[in-house]
This record gives structure tokens, sequence and C-alpha cells, in this order.
């Protein structure tokens, strides 16, 4: 047994504290509720300063934050009180920052906070959309309607994230494998060949043009110039980094991005797809125009669709419509400004964003499929074009001496 010191409330909302004895704080718990006391902090006497665990993880993940989501709804649905609710998924929760999170927002709800408030002090867990949208459910009376919506817009997230992770592991993997297979070629084995053929050279022979420049290489890469060029690789890769998290280099980029051939459609869908589905989610549940804008624009993900969405806003806030300032952007196409109009004038614009994140969602599909389907030979043929070319080159010294040979022998 151990001694607690407490703090709660009791049953006429008074704030108690004292000392107890209990195995652990949940048996504590237990005991005050016992009394109509409900604990809103407690420490083990003589242990109140905690030693911070070293190597815990301090992130939630997206897919962990929307199964949260999806049983907070159903509990909710279900009719238990909101206090319950969070208390039993935070004990069945396995991450301990999120565990740790869930108690700490359940001690704020106690203490007569509103779920948003609590929700909203912890920025890294739950952000603006999703703190907004719960307190519109909660000014609305439709908390558990809300988290469903909630729930599916992070799924969707979710997979549309998943399906660019998972088409890009193919061709990285085949790069990797080919910069590994050049490298060891070029580092390893080129050396032993280069000690063979001069040896073999008579006076005044050459060896051929090919193999002279596969060595010249090779002699770069095993010496000072291969680890010049990696410093040089790992040193870009940290300034664009750097150069990235300033708003110039930030705006610079995000606008190249766009603007790459193949790659610049496919992330201008992946954009257009995250604003409509937000969006969409953020009106129907009963978040002001202005609002939803204004969060929309946080999560757009790249500094020029935030702009783009700004610049609507703004224009919405002086009284135009929607469409308008939306075109006057330039950032979105034309087919998503028209059917955009088209919702704003039927008065069902949220239905009508839902059916271009739809569209878009499913372009974005089609469009990595595309793209692996080219890649895939690309890759294939720079591999086989390389490594063979190589080994002809490394192969002409040896058709030059057997044909020496084969004259000598005549």
């Amino acid at each position: 047994m151990a001694t607690f010191t407490y703090k709660g409330r009791n049953r006429l909302n008074e704030i108690v504290s004292g000392e107890r004895e209990a195995a652990s704080q949940e048996e504590l718990r237990e005991i005050l509720k016992k009394e109509q006391i409900v604990m809103t902090q407690a420490s083990e006497k003589g242990r109140e300063i905690k030693i911070p665990k070293l190597g815990r993880n301090k992130k939630v993940k997206a897919k962990e934050l929307a199964v949260f989501t999806r049983q907070f709804s159903v509990m909710i649905d279900a009719g238990l009180p909101l206090v319950q609710c969070i208390e039993i998924l935070a004990q069945q929760q396995p991450n301990a920052f999120f565990k740790d999170v869930l108690f700490q927002v359940r001690q704020d709800v106690e203490e007569g906070a509103t779920l948003a408030s609590a929700l909203s002090k912890h920025p890294k867990v739950f952000d603006g959309l999703y703190t907004h949208m719960v307190e519109a459910g909660e000014t609305g009376g439709v908390l558990d309607l809300i988290l469903q919506r909630l729930a599916t817009l992070i799924e969707k997230v979710v997979k549309l994230k998943r399906s660019i992770i998972s088409a890009s592991i193919y061709p990285a993997a085949v790069i990797f494998v080919a910069i590994a297979a050049v490298a060891i070629i070029m580092i390893v084995v080129i050396p032993q060949f280069q000690q063979i053929f001069l040896g073999l050279l008579g006076p005044g022979e050459a060896l051929p043009l090919p193999t002279r420049i596969v060595m010249a290489i090779s002699g770069f890469l095993a010496g000072w110039g291969g680890l010049a060029l990696l410093i040089v690789l790992i040193g870009s890769s940290v300034g664009i980094s750097f150069y990235y998290k300033t708003p110039k280099g930030r705006h610079q980029i995000d606008a190249l991005m766009l603007k790459l051939p193949i790659f610049g459609s496919i992330l201008r869908k992946i954009a257009v797809a995250r604003f409509s589905r937000i969006l969409s989610t953020l009106l129907s549940s009963g978040v002001p125009i202005l609002q939803s804008l204004e969060i929309t624009a946080k999560t757009a993900g790249n500094v020029i669709i935030e702009e783009a969405v700004l610049a609507v806003r703004a224009g919405v806030e002086r009284g135009e419509n929607f469409v308008d300032p939306l075109k006057a952007t330039e950032v979105f196409p034309e087919m998503v400004s028209q059917m955009i109009g088209v919702g704003e004038q039927t008065g069902a614009m949220d239905a009508m964003l839902g059916k271009i994140a739809d569209f878009y969602e499913d372009e974005v599909d089609s469009a990595i499929a595309d793209l692996l389907a080219m890649i895939e030979p690309a890759l294939i043929a720079f591999l086989g074009v390389t490594i063979g070319s190589i080994v002809i080159s490394m192969y002409l010294p040896l058709f030059t001496l057997i044909g020496k040979l084969a004259g000598g022998a005549n």
C-alpha cells in the first residue's frame, strides 16, 4: 500500500483534498467514488517529482486518432456519459502518451471545461480542425454525428497518404538497389579489373575509350571524390531542409513542386481533394464558412494552396461570392470552380465539395497507378543500360586481347 495526496470535488461541487492509502491511483479513484468524490488530481506521497521516461513515444498516429474517434462516437451515440467514455477509451489505449493526454482531457471535463476546450490544450494530438468540429458538435447537440464525420475524414486522409506512400515504395526500392549495385561494381569490382588490364597492356597500347571512362569514374568514386560527392549530397539535403523552414524557401519550393511535370499535377490533385474533403466536412458540421476556410487553409500542406484559400476567405469576407475569388487564385481547376458555383447557388455546397473530393481522390489513385506503370519499365531500362554499359566496357579489352592471341596463333 502507498500513501497518496489527492484533490477532487464532492457532490456539492466543492474542492476537497487529503491523503489516503491505496494500492494504486485507480483503486484510490474507486474508493473516493464510493464517498461521492470525483478525483481530479493524485500523486504518491514522496514521489510528486516525476522523472520523464527516456525514449517514450510522444506522438499519436492518425490511424490511432481515427480509431479513438470512431469508438468515441459509438459510445456517445449509445448514451454513455462523456467522462465515462473518455475514461474507458483512455484505459484501453495502448499508446502511453495518448493515454496520458486522454486522462488530462477527462480531468479538465470533470472540472467543468467543455470537451472542445479540453482538447484544444493538446494541439499536437487534436488540431484546430478537430477541436472546432467538436465545438460545433457540442453547440448543436450532435457530437456523435460530428465524431463520426471526423473519423471518416481522418480515415480518408490516412487512406490517401497510404496510397501515396505505397506508390513510392517500389520506385524508391528499385532506385536504391540500382545505386547500391552500381556503387559496388564501380568501387569494388572495377579496380580489380583495372589491375588485370594494366598488367596485360604492352608498350604504347591503351585501353578502349569506354573502358578508360568507366575506370576514371571508378577511380573518382573509390577515392576522395566519392566521399566528397556523398558530403555534397547530404549537405544539399540538409540545406534544402533548412531553407524550406524559412517563409521564402517554403514559398519557392512549394511553388516549384506544383509546377513539376507529372508530379506537379498529382500534387495539385491531392491538394484539391484534401481542400474539398475538409471544407465539406466542416460546412456540413455547422462550422461558419469563414472559420471553415481559415481551418482548411492551415491544413492545406502547401503554402501556395494556403494563400489561395485565404484569398478566397478574404473575398467572401468582403461580401463576394465564393466562385470569383476562387477563380482569381488560378490555383484550382476550372471544373472545381464551376461545381462549387453550382453548389453555392443551390445551397448544397457541402454536398458538392464532397463530390469533388470523391472525384479527385479517384483521380489521385488513377494518376499514381499510371505513374507507376510508367516508372517501372523506365527504372528497369535505366538499370539495365547502366550495368550493361559497365559490363560491356569491361569486356572490350578482353575482346581485344582474344583477337591478338588469335592473330598470334595464326
